[in-house]
């Protein structure tokens, strides 16, 4: 990721200002306060704000005045049940907002999840970056046989050198086009005074997805531990697994102990359903259940296996 030296001077000036408050703030997430963590080739995520810490959830589930003077260990035992049993609407009292640069089809991923406030960089306003997402290697896969939406052996050779060579010139060429049809450079000064040029707002439409766009994402920790559990996890899709990843870091610097909690009732559980409770009970008293006579279907005994670590 290269910021550019107006990039980079903003954020040093931002990061060299501070302002007295008496709201709870958070030292580990301070100091990475406006700091661009990078993510993929030209991406990156960084923490613009944040309101409410760990005790903010405490307060908010006690219906308190304070932060109190219970035991640490009181609190955090009071976050992990609160995690346990889904209640929401204390997490919801904590809210952060990031300023994420990302490549667009990401940004259409994301964008699904709509519980958050969101800003984008207008391409009809302004002129989109020369900057495109090209896979790293062994990020290059093929088609997935059994999965739909997802991937399967890295491709290799020459294969994958025509395929980074394809993805490299076409957004090379239509961002060329781009400023052709506007009678633009980047910096936005006209190319032929004896054109107008096309308007920016239709000439974005040639631009390939994997282009960088940013956007200012504000939302509450309650929706944003949903996106992390769906964007985090193993499965989803490799680019925007790497965006979630970066922001749990963020989290667990801002609210550790709601964060520990997650991982262990969220990312790293297993839900198992009524059906699926019933054949792990039978397992337990000694009898050998197999697909056939456990009701379930393939998928789901496939699943039950897989969570319990054995063989299908």
């Amino acid at each position: 990721m290269a910021l550019t030296a107006e990039q980079q001077q903003e954020i040093e000036v931002a990061r060299d200002g501070t302002a007295a408050t008496r709201r709870p703030t958070v030292p580990a997430l301070e100091a990475l306060l406006f700091q661009a963590i990078p993510v993929l080739d030209h991406g990156f995520v960084r923490v613009v704000d944040y309101m409410g810490d760990d005790a903010a959830i405490v307060q908010a589930a006690r219906v308190s005045y304070g932060r109190g003077t219970r035991a640490a260990n009181e609190d955090r035992g009071l976050i992990r049940y609160l995690m346990r049993h889904r209640h929401s609407t204390p997490f919801e009292m904590c809210e952060i907002k990031f300023h994420v640069k990302l490549p667009i089809f990401v940004a259409r991923q994301w964008i699904r999840h709509r519980t958050a406030n969101v800003n984008e960089y207008s391409a009809r306003y302004s002129i989109l970056d020369r900057e495109f997402y090209i896979p790293a290697p062994e990020h290059l896969a093929a088609q997935s046989a059994v999965n739909r939406q997802g991937r399967g052996n890295v491709l290799e050779g020459a294969e994958a050198t025509r395929v980074l060579r394809l993805l490299q010139e076409d957004a090379t060429r239509n961002y060329d086009h781009y400023l052709e049809m506007l009678n633009e450079d980047e910096a936005g000064r006209k190319l032929d005074e004896t054109r107008s040029g096309l308007a920016r707002e239709l000439a974005r439409m040639n631009l390939t997805l994997n282009t960088y766009t940013q956007w200012y994402w504000k939302t509450d920790l309650h929706n944003l531990f949903h996106f992390l559990s769906l964007r985090a996890d193993p499965h989803a899709q490799y680019e925007i697994r790497a965006y979630a990843d970066a922001m749990m870091g963020m989290v667990e610097a801002w609210v550790p102990n709601a964060a520990a909690a997650f991982r262990d009732y969220r990312l790293g559980a297993v839900t198992f359903s009524a059906q699926m409770l019933a054949v792990l009970r039978r397992m337990l008293t000694g009898e050998a259940v197999a697909q056939e006579s456990s009701g379930l279907s393939k998928r789901e005994w496939r699943e039950l296996m897989e969570a319990l670590g054995r063989a299908g």
